[in-house]
């Protein structure tokens, strides 16, 4: 017979954990459900249902309390406009060293170009831009670049959802959608987060842009733009006000009897709130999206009397993202380009002819894009506002082989931010000497991503939303604060 105090001892899976320094650091991770690498305290913000809009406070004194973000869609090219290379003008017409048989996104590539627009130095900074954008060149002072951004993807649709969602493929949610989640608005009648397609129509990912994915539907974005309003928000004229107001008052009492019963029904919530908000609007937009009450010096300046019609459109885009900036709405994303016109057609995707497309295209964004900056900075609005100018990637230093354009090139690229936090006339990062690939300082979009709501008062890695089974991050496991940049 087998001594008792020598049998074997039977335990649980609980206490063999605790056994020995690995079982107990697992122990402890699990009990307290996180995962080693995580952040320790993610911290997901506190709203109501009934006011998932109303604001809420943010992890650390922001910066900005609002971010407006221009998305030039289909690849701005760096080479012809921000990026200054004197090495690729002194070789314009020779092959890429290192580039023999190098095959891009549309196929093999062609010599070395030369800036198709001259590069002058603008501002007391001496900062050298081209002339492609001269109204927004004059705007060097004020502007912080960085020239090694990178991305994940050299196709459209793809990196079009790494910009605005952090990853590349379908299903995550905006950065709006984020912001607006974590922080609510100043905005009582009006949406926390507001999508302004262009006028030509909309980006080739579509609504990806403002979606909330897993997120609660009400902080999803609201699309709209100066020549389509925000649809169904007028009463119809059979209806009079004391109707109304009976058959909300009612509608209120069923929700709320409902909710009673099913008081985590998150989707009849929502509704609830987009319902109530749609009332208030009905006052709000209307007035917020009435350019008439501008002065004719404002439209002026906004180029809204201009001949050219496609840019006295998108021009009042950018009036309307001024007026919803001062009405308090949180985060604000303006278009310039669409893909339903065809490749470059419509938007900065100049493979084939970009001289040709971008001389159109430069026309309608860059004297509307200026006078939005300085119309906020005129009325204060950047000491509370960040400003992103961002395109999904750049393009290639080299023509298409046979084309008279530039290929996708996600290896390095420029954006720049403005307003509220950034530091003013200063450049960050680099690409090589002909300005193919991000060399010093590289960037990424989740480095964006992290930047932009550590200026709203965000810590990047401490918001999360618990989805399948995983805490979800705008910056997935990724992104750093890019401190060269932050005042």
């Amino acid at each position: 017979m087998l001594d008792p105090s020598r049998q074997p001892r039977i335990i649980d899976r609980r206490r063999f954990l605790q056994q020995g320094s690995l079982g107990s650091l697992a122990l402890s991770l699990l009990l307290a459900g996180q995962q080693p690498g995580r952040a320790a305290d993610p911290i997901k913000p506190q709203y109501s249902p009934e006011k998932p809009h109303a604001p809420r406070k943010p992890h650390f004194k922001p910066a900005a309390e609002q971010v407006l973000v221009i998305f030039c869609s289909g690849a701005l090219s760096h080479i012809d406009s921000w990026d200054y290379k004197p090495e690729l003008i002194k070789r314009h017409d020779q092959p890429l060293p290192g580039g023999d048989g190098l095959v891009t996104f549309q196929g093999a590539q062609g010599n070395l170009v030369q800036p198709l627009w001259p590069f002058k130095p603008r501002g007391d900074s001496g900062k050298m831009i081209s002339d492609l954008l001269p109204n927004l060149a004059e705007l060097a002072d004020d502007l912080s670049f960085i020239h090694s951004m990178t991305a994940k993807s050299n196709t459209h649709g793809p990196a079009e959802n790494q910009l605005s969602t952090g990853f590349v493929l379908d299903g995550f949610p905006s950065m709006g959608a984020w912001v607006s989640y974590a922080l609510g608005s100043e905005a009582e009648d009006l949406p926390s987060f507001v999508a302004i397609p262009d006028p030509r129509g909309v980006p080739q990912v579509g609504p990806n842009h403002w979606n909330s994915a897993f997120l609660p539907a009400m902080f999803q974005g609201t699309p709209f733009n100066a020549d389509k309003p925000i649809p169904n928000l007028a009463t119809p004229s059979q209806i009079t006000p004391s109707m109304e107001r009976a058959t909300r008052d009612l509608l209120k009492t069923l929700n709320e009897k409902h909710l009673e019963k099913h008081p985590r029904d998150v989707e009849l919530s929502s509704r609830i709130a987009s319902y109530e908000l749609a009332a208030r609007m009905q006052l709000g937009a209307a007035e917020a999206g009435d350019l008439s009450k501008e002065t004719a010096a404002t439209h002026r300046d906004y180029g809204l009397e201009d001949s050219n019609q496609l840019k006295a459109r998108f021009g009042k885009n950018c009036l309307l993202a001024r007026r919803l900036i001062e009405r308090g709405v949180r985060f604000v994303q303006l278009f310039n380009g669409s893909y339903a016109m065809g490749e470059g057609v419509g938007n900065w995707d100049g493979h084939k002819t970009l001289k040709t497309q971008y001389d159109i295209h430069r026309q309608i964004l860059d004297q509307p894009a200026a006078a939005l900056i300085k119309d906020l900075r005129q009325r204060g609005l950047l000491e509370k506002t960040v400003v992103a100018f961002v395109t999904e990637f750049g393009r290639m230093p080299t023509f298409q082989k046979g084309a008279s354009g530039r290929d996708h090139n996600p290896q390095g690229f420029t954006v720049w931010l403005t307003g509220a936090g950034v530091k003013r006339g200063t450049t960050y990062g680099s690409t090589d000497e002909f300005g193919y690939k991000a060399v010093e300082n590289v960037a990424t979009i989740y480095d964006l991503h992290a930047t932009l709501l550590h200026l709203l008062g965000i810590d990047h890695e401490r918001l999360s939303f618990y989805h399948n089974g995983i805490d979800r991050r705008l910056t997935d496991v990724h992104g750093h604060v890019i401190k060269g940049i932050l005042a």
